[in-house]
């Protein structure tokens, strides 16, 4: 025998309401502010610790070879260097101007070349020269055909071997760099840096 009652609709329109939105509010977004240096790794792949820290090692490599050196006694000057292409031929996306970005500041923070400013942002200049021809008065307009031309570009590539069985997966990372003399084309240095990291998951999934 069952026991008859109302449901007030009152209530009904109440839970209605509440319930959806203790439901967003346990799905709700959580932001953790976090030092730029700390290391946190959540997928194993290339992210921001690893284009710093390559950068920074592969720079400082370079800039304790004899090449340097030997050009600083010969010109009696520092050499300018430009930052080329580093190609992404990885399995996945790799931020490559994050990764020549902290190339560049680490040349220039080194105080021991020159740097030159890249294709992209010499384009930017020269557009500025032109409309200073125009516009600037003659005692702050800058002349055409005064840049410094480099000595050396940098360039190089981004490499990943892959090796999966089960929930686990080696992720193999091999950055190559060279240094290339642009009078002559010989190349005054090469370097390379690896990354391997073991990642373990359940499901995995790439």
């Amino acid at each position: 025998m069952g026991f008859p009652f109302r449901v007030d609709a009152r209530l009904v329109s109440a839970l209605a309401i509440f319930l959806p939105a203790l439901f967003v509010a346990g799905c709700g977004t959580s932001v953790e502010r976090m030092d730029t240096a700390e290391v946190k790794d959540l997928s194993g792949a290339w992210n921001d610790t690893d284009s710093r820290l390559v950068s920074e090692e592969m720079i400082q490599d370079v800039l304790s070879r004899d090449w340097l050196l030997e050009f600083t006694r010969k010109h009696n000057k520092k050499p300018a260097v430009i930052v080329g292409e580093v190609l992404n031929l990885s399995h996945e996306h790799v931020n490559v101007n994050t990764f020549t970005a902290d190339m560049e500041r680490a040349l220039i923070n080194s105080g021991k070349v020159q740097f030159v400013a890249s294709k992209g942002e010499r384009g930017e200049v020269r557009e500025e020269r032109k409309d200073q021809d125009i516009h600037a008065a003659e005692a702050t307009r800058k002349p055409m055909g005064q840049e410094l031309g480099a000595d050396y570009m940098l360039k190089g590539t981004i490499n990943t071997i892959l090796d999966t069985s089960g929930s686990s997966q080696v992720r193999y990372y091999q950055v190559d760099l060279t240094l290339i003399g642009l009078a002559d084309n010989v190349k005054a240095w090469v370097g390379q840096k690896k990354i391997k990291k073991l990642v373990k998951r359940g499901n995995l999934r790439y």
